[in-house]
């Protein structure tokens, strides 16, 4: 028998190939019947195909055929160049749009509770030349996790990601409404808000609550809190700390699972940071993160007298020095910015502070303590969970290798003399496109497709006449 795909061109560890072997030992013990292989695209969306049993066992070794099409789409499927032009992209192997090949990685196999004896593996896109697609963004995070740990480090993630609960009324799926974009789902809320954290907010939507929870923890994702948030149906769920790729694997299955279940069960779900709801409140995403020193001490943990250490204050001067060239990467939709007000528990400029949640960064933990680490507040719910985290690693470590100084902490960040963040898409994809470090680190194929791909969203946004803009000028004009 020749080598599989994957053994041919040793696309696996030796902790995949265990895997792969538990993997094919359980589909047959379970008797599963489907396997949906998922591959997350430019924006963090989850695409793949569902295969039966049968045809998976030759899958896990050999990979699957899949259309690199998917990477020249926008959110809602707006291709970006055309079709037969993808060579505009930068890599000439894009031309034509050949198949690539989904790699599964066993390691991320789960039995999804809420479907009939159905495994999920997630897996990343090569060519079939094996060569890993560079637009893949799984491959660009495990690329930056690997710099790091040649700097003698790995990276500890913890998720606080936020997101509305709505109760569906209307799907809208008439042809009409079927468009791309389509029309939005009509929705009521599902409780009142404004109450934070109050036990009967939360209780009043606890069935749909119980149903996500549930999940989420028999898909063995490191589950801490179940919050009810500010706005009416407004939640947030956070994780204990995890390893950087498995932090982000567990974004993308949780944010596919909370649409899902919701659906099934008469809701709606969204991580649009901002929906134009009425008394909505701002969504974000805030990331907890610290390296692990080699002997798994905690990198970032200070002393008595300071409550970071060395490693700690410059990774923290690194995320703050290129915020703004990030900004695409962890805020990457036009919505995203309007989320950026003062006083909103929302950053608007580039400002660190100690236990402060108006700051950009806020360092979370006293002095002494062991578990102090850093919150970047920075983030949209819908961010690439795998662009969100390499950003950060890549700035980190351009503050550790130069030595940067995060200047003084702002004891009242919505006040401070310090730069703002982007205050559209089309500010943060120049400050992107302009950034030495992040051409470096990604390549410049990459900062190019990604900022063609926003750029062409932008320029669909601006082309767009909105309803303010018919309410501010039709009658009077």
């Amino acid at each position: 028998m020749s080598p599989s795909f994957i053994d041919r061109h040793a696309l696996w560890t030796a902790e995949q190939h265990d895997a792969a072997e538990r993997v094919a030992a359980q589909v047959a013990e379970q008797d599963l019947r489907q396997i949906r292989i998922s591959w997350a695209d430019q924006h963090g969306i989850l695409r793949g195909k569902t295969l039966e049993a049968n045809h998976f066992r030759s899958v896990l070794r050999g990979g699957k055929d899949f259309q690199t099409a998917t990477l020249i789409f926008d959110t809602t499927n707006n291709p970006v160049v055309p079709p037969f032009g993808a060579n505009a992209l930068g890599d000439p192997r894009m031309t034509g749009l050949p198949d690539g090949v989904l790699v599964p990685d066993p390691t991320t196999f789960k039995v999804l509770p809420w479907l009939n004896r159905t495994g999920w593996i997630l897996a990343d896109l090569h060519y079939r030349s094996s060569e890993i697609v560079p637009f893949d963004t799984r491959g660009i995070l495990r690329e930056q996790l690997g710099r790091l740990a040649g700097d003698g480090f790995s990276y500890v993630a913890g998720v606080e990601l936020e997101f509305y609960l709505t109760r569906l009324e209307d799907p809208c799926l008439s042809f009409a409404d079927s468009g791309h974009p389509p029309t939005p789902p009509k929705v009521s809320a599902v409780s009142h808000g404004f109450q934070y954290l109050t036990e009967n907010r939360g209780d009043e939507i606890g069935a749909i609550l119980d149903v996500l929870r549930d999940a989420i923890v028999a898909l063995g994702m490191p589950l801490a809190t179940v919050e009810d948030e500010w706005g009416p149906g407004q939640c947030e769920v956070t994780f204990d700390p995890m390893p950087g790729l498995r932090a982000a694997d567990t974004v993308v299955l949780l944010r596919s699972l909370i649409k899902q279940l919701s659906r099934r069960h008469g809701y709606h779900a969204t991580f649009m940071s901002r929906p134009a709801l009425p008394n909505a409140f701002s969504s974000g995403w805030h990331l907890h993160q610290s390296l692990s020193a080699s002997d798994g001490a905690n990198a970032f943990a200070g002393d008595e007298t300071d409550a970071l250490s060395e490693v700690g204050t410059r990774f923290m001067a690194g995320l703050l020095e290129h915020a703004r060239a990030c900004s695409v990467l962890t805020t990457p939709t036009i919505n995203g910015y309007k989320r950026y007000r003062p006083d909103s528990f929302a950053p608007d400029r580039v400002t660190w502070a100690e236990e402060n949640r108006g700051a950009l960064v806020r360092v979370a933990g006293g002095r002494g303590d062991a578990n102090t680490h850093l919150e970047n507040r920075v983030g949209e719910p819908a961010a690439n969970p795998y662009l969100y985290l390499a950003s950060q690693i890549v700035s980190g470590r351009d503050g550790m290798a130069n030595k940067l100084d995060p200047g003084p902490s702002a004891d009242e960040p919505y006040l401070a003399e310090a730069p703002r963040l982007p205050a559209s898409l089309e500010r943060a994809v120049e400050a992107f496109r302009e950034s030495a470090l992040l051409r470096k680190e990604f390549g410049d194929p990459f900062v190019d497709y990604l900022a063609l791909v926003k750029q062409h969203e932008v320029t669909r946004f601006n082309a767009a006449v909105t309803d303010w803009e018919q309410r501010e000028y039709f009658e009077i004009y």
